[in-house]
């Protein structure tokens, strides 16, 4: 659209049109004098001038046209100039400029011709006639412009609009696979981390044990079997996720605080547990996530205090919020900080998520405390 305008803004129109009406001249019957060879290419260079002035380009043209007509000089394609000029005021949008001219240069036209009897009405009536199509066909053409225009507009637009939502999916893409990897490195972490500490516990007691008491060691060793068997099971849970659609994997029923009695039990420590309000069922991510939170605080407890480790265990349930509670009543080792790598994080990574909290921090009386608040209502 942009080189049609370029073309039609050119010197080829302003040429073409200065060609046409000499060359009409040049074959009339009659002589023409050099002032009507002048008054033809007026308008020709009104054109190649006043590109950027469409209506005083249209002004030029229609005034020469109408002075070589009424003038009597022999007739030629005058009109030819004065039409290019209509078309392009027309689409600048000269519109009612363009009209104006038009009327004054007609009623100019029939005026002094009559006057002089060089116009007849015949000649009179085929000018307005060829005044009327030219500026329908002028108005045409914008038309025709214009929806050419809001056209390539409106396809620019869609283009526009679906490069966005394409660029937009493709982060939503991005978004999801890296939720998805956080979310499984969270999984892995978790399910390491709780079983390998508690296989260095069982395998300390076993070590400990195996020379003079080799059938309590035998328990360790069984401790560790089971909890190294656990941890695989639990590993392929979370990477049956990463299986191609459609693909048949093994599906485990994920853990949650239906087990957390055992998971208590196993821990290897004293833990004191305890369920306050009425047991409910829970949205599986809520109670996947307080599972988690719990096998993570219980494994910082294990791995910082120490041998005389102890804990607390407390899961309080209300219609509104699930408050899991764990509490490290041994000495904290003072050269291992609880809040060192990914564990706490990860802890409130996982409330968060669900828009709930979690605090962590050391007790005025002594030990360290986790307590994760999730809300029960909008959990998916």
């Amino acid at each position: 659209m942009h080189q049609l305008e370029e073309s039609d803004r050119g010197p080829g129109p302003a040429i073409v049109a200065g060609v046409a009406q000499v060359l009409g001249c040049a074959l009339a019957a009659e002589p023409v004098p050099p002032v009507g060879y002048a008054l033809l290419l007026l308008g020709p260079v009104a054109l190649l001038l006043g590109r950027r002035h469409q209506a005083a380009a249209l002004l030029v043209a229609v005034a020469s046209t109408v002075v070589y007509e009424v003038a009597g000089f022999a007739g030629a394609p005058t009109f030819v100039a004065a039409l290019i000029a209509l078309v392009r005021a027309v689409r600048a949008g000269r519109r009612r400029e363009s009209r104006l001219i038009l009327l004054a240069g007609f009623t100019v036209f029939v005026a002094v011709g009559g006057l002089t009897g060089e116009v007849s009405w015949a000649h009179a009536a085929a000018m307005g006639a060829w005044t009327l199509v030219a500026y329908g066909s002028a108005e045409a053409n914008r038309a025709r412009v214009a929806q050419m225009v809001a056209i390539a507009k409106a396809q620019a637009e869609e283009e526009r609009a679906a490069a966005e939502r394409e660029r937009a999916a493709e982060e939503q893409k991005l978004r999801q696979a890296s939720d998805e990897r956080l979310r499984i490195a969270r999984e892995l972490h978790d399910v390491l981390g709780h079983h390998l500490s508690l296989i260095n516990v069982q395998a300390g007691v076993g070590l400990h044990l195996l020379d003079e008491h080799p059938e309590q060691a035998k328990t360790a060793l069984a401790a560790i079997k089971q909890a190294s068997s656990e941890a695989l099971g639990e590993v392929r849970g979370v990477l049956a996720a990463l299986r191609p659609e459609g693909e048949a994997a093994p599906k485990a029923p994920a853990p949650g605080l239906a087990e957390v009695e055992d998971l208590a039990a196993a821990a290897g420590l004293p833990v004191a547990f305890t369920v306050e309000g009425t047991r409910e069922a829970l949205p599986p991510e809520l109670d996947r996530a307080a599972y988690r939170i719990v096998q993570e605080a219980l494994t910082n407890v294990r791995r910082h205090a120490g041998p005389a480790a102890e804990a607390e265990l407390t899961v309080a349930y209300s219609p509104e919020r699930l408050r899991v509670r764990v509490v490290n009543r041994g000495t904290v080792d003072p050269q291992a900080r609880p809040d060192a790598g990914n564990g706490i994080a990860g802890m409130r990574e996982r409330a968060t998520a669900l828009g709930g909290t979690l605090r962590a921090g050391p007790r005025a009386e002594g030990g360290f405390e986790v307590v994760a608040e999730l809300p029960v209502r909008g959990a998916s």
